[in-house]
């Protein structure tokens, strides 16, 4: 199984962008998820980052919130995320990434979280309330073999950018706006200002854009200074009101991987 840097390596030398696509876990449906995970990477998603649900998504705006307390009603937690992994991992080598937050993390165990999210075949992990200040703690050698993304906001300074890409493996994760996911009304020139910045001072890892991307044309817009984007509650929004086929969902990952295909030309 090849590393996400590798991965995302790969496809750009020939001459895609990525396209990761954010799931909660266990929703819509517990008893399908599996598969809707599948249909979408089938669908265009060249990775999947897998949300654990919390209750104080702090980094989250309603919608993602709504999904992760409709799982967490749902009785989804770790021990079912990890599960809905393994199944994932069956029957595909594209990266997965388990994304949430510290608590729930701490409640489990660092080693422990660690060594589920290996043996369910996890390839990274995305917890954004875990400040750099605290890395050497938090990712201990127990996560050896397991990549560690961290993420950047326009409110990052230079300097920590730096150290930011030092620290990360896989990618770093350029969040393009100063807000929570799901936003309406962003200022996209500054945005792309950002990335540009961003991009120049990163030197070791790739750079995905999330935040504020929620159609092709955003992605149209965004996939020339970046190396892929992230794409969430465009999709969990589409799931809200969606049947159990998950046809709109399916277009819409499938067209906005068309419109990243656009650029490349």
């Amino acid at each position: 199984m090849k590393s996400i840097s590798n991965y995302i390596e790969e496809k750009n030398y020939k001459g895609e962008k990525i396209l990761s696509v954010f799931l909660t876990s266990g929703f819509p449906n517990r008893n399908n998820f599996s598969q809707l995970a599948l249909k979408v990477l089938n669908a265009g998603a060249d990775m999947l980052e897998i949300g654990f649900p919390f209750s104080d998504p702090l980094a989250d705006g309603p919608i993602i919130q709504h999904s992760s307390q409709a799982a967490l009603d749902n009785g989804i937690n770790l021990k079912s995320t990890f599960n809905y992994l393994k199944e994932i991992r069956k029957e595909t080598n594209k990266p997965l990434i388990l994304m949430g937050y510290a608590n729930p993390v701490l409640s489990h165990g660092i080693k422990r979280f660690a060594d589920d999210a290996k043996l369910c075949g996890a390839n990274g992990v995305i917890i954004p309330d875990v400040p750099i200040e605290e890395y050497e703690n938090f990712f201990d050698e127990s996560f050896e073999g397991l990549d560690t993304i961290l993420l950047i906001t326009p409110t990052t300074p230079n300097e920590r950018i730096n150290l930011i890409d030092k620290k990360s493996s896989g990618f770093v994760y350029c969040v393009s706006i100063s807000g929570t996911t799901g936003v309406h009304h962003q200022d996209k020139s500054a945005s792309i200002d950002f990335i540009k910045r961003t991009r120049k001072a990163v030197m070791k890892n790739k750079t995905l854009v999330g935040f504020g991307i929620s159609s092709p044309e955003d992605a149209r817009l965004f996939a020339p200074y970046c190396d892929g984007v992230i794409v969430g509650s465009a999709v969990i929004k589409s799931l809200i009101n969606e049947d159990s086929n998950f046809g709109n969902t399916l277009s819409l990952v499938s067209n906005i991987k068309d419109a990243l295909k656009e650029v490349i030309k």
